[in-house]
């Protein structure tokens, strides 16, 4: 038995299917900012209300609605959940061991003022991340790093989510954009150069849009130099790098630069104030007069997150992403036996059911797999980061253990909000409740689709948390009505995935990690009642640049 996605199956109307299948994403927006129900909670209702819509509206078979939930729910615990896993356990080895204590002395000797920290670590280390391994792992640790140096955990997991707009377009080696490719047909080097003809904009805005929401306007104006080197520095590699040499280092090259040049900036200039927040005491507000580490002692400190950092770029080297998943087919010795390694520990059952037994709107037949690739997911290399660590702080077999169990037993709901999100998208998805929705934005019209192509990547990003995922679910649409109503379709599919950026923020999954790095398991509602706002306001600014890069700047367009 097979199943056909039906767009118009509500009324034979493509709008009234269109409201239908925004039924679990309305459910949600209200489960969260205005219900305020516990995050899983709210992911498990949602769920349901999706699986009833795709069941009972969409025709959908129950049997395979119930299976593509699966689907989604494995992907969510891998690769997803076992990164926040990973992520948290090396954040907590470092704090039991009080290497943490020194890394916040380490950063508070650059600057002690709350909003330069913020751009230290969460625009430019958490775009690091980013562009090395994607997924949750950027929000986790960076957040993290926050929480430990004072932020308030609310604060903290909202300012890294803004903060991750910048690279998510660029994450994990230039994914999103390398996918594309695929159903587009269009070359990844043409969409990298049009993004990043896009982005850049963004991303020499993030910086100031940050300390405003952490400072108000005044205070921001306060430490203007330093977020105009952080901003203009990150931006202006950003674009360098993705028009000359590819979708897979803008990230990581923009990070260092902005990091290195940011921290050098801050040798020679120093803020007239010092900011702290409000809630900080009179005591925490007095100049911090801890003993003086030395070099070594600093090295080891941020030595957890040194081995974190190269262990993921070795794991996102393309090579070394085959092997480790058991697809490598070169000849060179080292990386045939990871390879062997990697095939042993990669599994990639049919989902029962569902495999090959949906038919899409291009009429195609839709593969559906469980993909658990073990050795190659990046929480695996966090893993064999925080092992490397035990031996090099000095901790015991026994404590390491008995951490690694106190995380499981934090991130327990996190881990289940996560996989029932995913679940959620995977449903949507599979029902065709999502293209219902795009194929009613995309008939805006000429005038007007430029300027929502983006709310197509934004939409995406929002129902699937990953702007890989929305830049395959949407790409082909946003080329096709491009190619219908004259706008060029390397323009709409670039503004899928800068539109899609402006989502993550506001992505149940974002959202369940971000509150379970730093100990808000519970207060989902509260964190995207803080960042909705922002991801409006700025997908709306992304619509502005794509409608004018349709008409008087289409010079800009590659």
């Amino acid at each position: 038995m097979t199943f056909t996605q039906n767009f118009t199956v509500v009324g034979d109307s493509l709008a009234l299917s269109a409201i239908v299948a925004l039924i679990p994403i309305l459910y949600f927006f209200w489960a969260l900012a205005i219900k305020r129900m516990k995050g899983h909670i709210a992911g498990l209702s949602t769920l349901l209300v999706a699986l009833a819509v795709a069941v009972f509206a969409f025709k959908m078979p129950a049997g395979m609605a119930v299976m593509s939930a699966s689907q989604g729910a494995v992907y969510g615990i891998l690769p997803i959940g076992w990164i926040i896993i990973t992520s948290v356990f090396l954040y907590k080895l470092t704090v039991k061991t009080g290497q943490f204590d020194i890394i916040r002395n380490s950063v508070l000797s650059i600057t002690e003022d709350r909003r330069l920290q913020a751009l230290l670590i969460a625009f430019s280390f958490g775009a690091f991340l980013e562009g090395a391994a994607g997924f949750g792992a950027p929000v986790a640790i960076s957040a993290a790093l926050l929480v430990g140096l004072g932020f308030n955990p609310l604060y903290a997991a909202g300012i890294c989510l803004i903060a991750n707009t910048a690279p998510v377009a660029f994450g994990a080696i230039g994914i999103p954009i390398i996918a594309v490719e695929g159903p587009t047909g269009i070359p990844a080097m043409e969409i990298s150069k049009m993004v990043g003809r896009q982005l850049p904009f963004l991303s020499a805005f993030i910086p100031f849009y940050l300390i405003i929401i952490m400072a108000g306007f005044k205070r921001a104006i306060e430490v203007l130099p330093a977020i105009l080197v952080s901003g203009l520095s990150f931006a202006i590699t950003q674009y360098l790098s993705s028009n000359f040499i590819g979708p897979e280092l803008p990230d990581i090259l923009s990070a260092l630069v902005s990091l290195f040049v940011l921290a050098v900036f801050l040798k020679f200039w120093k803020p007239k104030t010092i900011f702290r927040f409000a809630s900080e005491t009179a005591a925490s507000a007095q100049p911090i007069k801890e003993k003086q580490h030395t070099g070594a002692q600093v090295f080891k400190a941020w030595s957890p997150f040194l081995i974190l950092t190269m262990i993921i770029s070795v794991w996102g080297i393309p090579t070394i992403k085959l092997a480790l998943s058991g697809h490598y087919e070169g000849s060179n010795i080292i990386l045939k036996a990871v390879n062997s390694l990697g095939h042993m520990l990669t599994f990639v059952p049919e989902v029962p059911l569902l495999n090959n037994k949906i038919i899409n709107f291009s009429g195609e037949v839709v593969p559906a797999l469980y993909k658990l690739e073990v050795l190659g997911a990046a929480g695996t290399a966090i893993l064999i980061a925080t092992i490397i660590t035990k031996y090099v702080v000095g901790m015991d077999w026994k404590n390491w253990i008995i951490t690694f169990g106190e995380t499981l037993n934090e991130l327990k709901y996190p881990v289940l909000t996560i996989g029932s999100v995913v679940g959620f998208a995977y449903v949507t998805n599979s029902s065709g409740m999502s293209t219902t929705l795009g194929m009613t934005l995309a008939k805006t019209g000429s005038v007007m689709f430029p300027f929502f192509s983006p709310f197509l990547g934004w939409l995406g990003v929002f129902i699937t948390g990953s702007d890989t995922s929305a830049n395959l679910l949407f790409g082909n649409l946003q080329k096709i009505t491009a190619e219908s109503i004259g706008m060029n379709p390397i323009l709409a599919v670039a503004a899928n995935s800068s539109g899609g950026v402006t989502g993550k923020m506001i992505s149940p999954q974002s959202i369940a990690v971000a509150c379970a790095a730093v100990g808000l398991a519970g207060k989902e509602s509260e964190l995207f009642r803080f960042t909705i706002k922002h991801s409006l306001l700025l997908v709306f600014l992304v619509g502005i640049i794509t409608f004018l890069q349709n008409t008087v700047l289409s010079w800009m367009v590659p």
